[in-house]
């Protein structure tokens, strides 16, 4: 187990970019520097991953974001995770997000433009899909909406509702999961600005305000969120970037602060961080700054269990950075670096 004063995280790679699968790493729990431990090989482009806890103990989850489409899971409970089973295939092409909800492991399937559900074992071991519901539509950019894309898929606050994020079909969908059939259903579909290529949302703390990250177009789309209902509402939308940031901006992921003051969205191509105040209510996000990330493409962006520190996965330039954020104005400031080729993810404990 990682030492007195430090933790453990995981950071997940390209394997075809010449990453080395999921590394695993001691956080520091004073000044938030990552120290590698060790390094699991066993999955190819192991990009995102999940922490979940079971009665048995924690549990990492990988997808394998190839054309066969799988998911590997792992016991950390000991130092060393432990493969629980061989990689499970998803019946989806590219997986590039997952998460668990009602006792499932949910996948995002990014090729096939469709969403798996895997029932879990008492001990956390994916079982083979008992559905696979694929989505249908497109949208107005012929070279990346030629048909759906799911990209996201995550269950809300209340874990009465499953959604995803569709980049292909510009919409949200949200499914009721029914635990015993651990099948999806269709609730509601929102359409989303034509050609804004959705990528993944991220809660408000309130659990009744939802931010919407547009990868096609550098946006981000506020919406009300009604737990109860299960309807998603957009209100508004707020730029990423400042005028004349260039043509190559492709945002990836959002952040909401645990306080709800803030919200942080990782954009490929200016390679920064950009900081939005979101007010009072949570319903208006200003763009106040937009700061280095400290590496190039920052593929993913998670903001550490303390609140304090952000961490970006920088894809191109190989390495994961932590950076301190100012309490007051939750403006991000490097703080160092660890080499890790292909970064695509990371996770805590």
């Amino acid at each position: 187990m990682a030492g007195q004063g430090t933790e453990r995280a995981f950071i997940g790679s390209f394997t075809s970019a010449g990453g080395r699968g999921i590394t695993v790493v001691a956080v520091d729990l004073d000044s938030g520097a990552l120290t590698e431990t060790g390094v699991v090989e066993n999955v190819d482009d192991p990009s995102y991953l999940t922490v979940t806890h079971t009665g048995s103990g924690p549990v990492l989850y990988a997808v394998s974001e190839t054309t066969q489409g799988a998911v590997a899971a792992y016991d950390i409970a000991g130092a060393v995770p432990r493969p629980l089973c061989a990689p499970v295939r998803v019946r989806g092409e590219a997986p590039t997000h997952l998460s668990v909800a009602g006792g499932h492991l949910l996948t995002a399937n990014y090729g096939s433009g469709s969403v798996t559900v895997l029932p879990l074992a008492d001990d956390g071991t994916p079982q083979p899909p008992s559905d696979v519901l694929r989505h249908e539509g497109r949208g107005p950019d012929p070279a990346r909406q030629r048909g759906p894309h799911a990209h996201q898929v995550l269950p809300d606050p209340s874990d009465r509702w499953v959604l995803s994020v569709d980049l292909g079909t510009d919409s949200v969908r949200i499914y009721s999961l029914e635990p015993q059939a651990g099948t999806l259903t269709v609730h509601q579909e929102v359409k989303l600005r034509p050609g804004s290529g959705p990528r993944h949302l991220a809660f408000h703390p309130d659990g009744r305000h939802v931010y919407i990250l547009g990868e096609l177009v550098p946006t981000v789309i506020v919406c009300r969120w009604d737990a109860a209902s299960g309807v998603l509402e957009p209100v508004g939308s707020t730029s990423l970037v400042p005028d004349g940031a260039g043509d190559v901006v492709s945002p990836s992921a959002p952040v909401v602060a645990h306080d709800g003051r803030h919200l942080w969205a990782a954009v490929r191509g200016t390679d920064t961080i950009a900081v939005l105040s979101l007010g009072a209510t949570g319903e208006q996000a200003d763009l106040v700054a937009s700061v280095p990330c400290g590496g190039r493409w920052p593929r993913d962006l998670v903001q550490h269990p303390s609140g304090t520190r952000l961490y970006t996965a920088n894809e191109r330039s190989g390495d994961v950075t932590w950076l301190d954020v100012d309490s007051a104005t939750g403006i991000p400031h490097r703080a160092g670096s660890l080499p890790v080729p292909g970064a695509s993810s990371i996770a805590f404990v």
